[in-house]
């Protein structure tokens, strides 16, 4: 199941939305925030003590690294980036609520809609 991962999973909103956000390519955090309301199309926020609490949770379990940025004109602006682990727990985590979505619509007598 993915050994390297398996301390991650499943994931937590927070965790999940962090990861999805950085799965196109490495933010910073206020970045990261935008990202997770346009995903959720505005749904979900992340304040910046959530966000910062759980990146150093992802950033404990190996999911995702800091990096500098030479592109960065504030040199103290943090960015992060997903690990293999990363992405592999986010994998893991689609294919899993996937399966759920999939399930749940079965076993009410319908097949899974496709929302865009």
């Amino acid at each position: 199941m993915g050994e390297e991962c398996s301390n991650l999973l499943p994931l937590s909103p927070p965790h999940l939305y962090i990861l999805l956000a950085l799965a196109s390519s490495e933010k910073h955090g206020y970045a990261i925030m935008q990202e997770v309301k346009e995903l959720s199309e505005g749904t979900y926020k992340l304040g910046p003590a959530t966000l910062y609490e759980n990146i150093a949770k992802l950033l404990a379990s190996g999911a995702i690294v800091e990096v500098t940025s030479p592109t960065s004109a504030d040199q103290r602006r943090r960015n992060y980036r997903l690990t293999a682990t990363g992405r592999r727990a986010l994998q893991l985590e689609m294919a899993r609520l996937g399966r759920l979505i999939a399930r749940s619509e079965a076993s009410r007598g319908r097949q899974p809609e496709v929302s865009s």
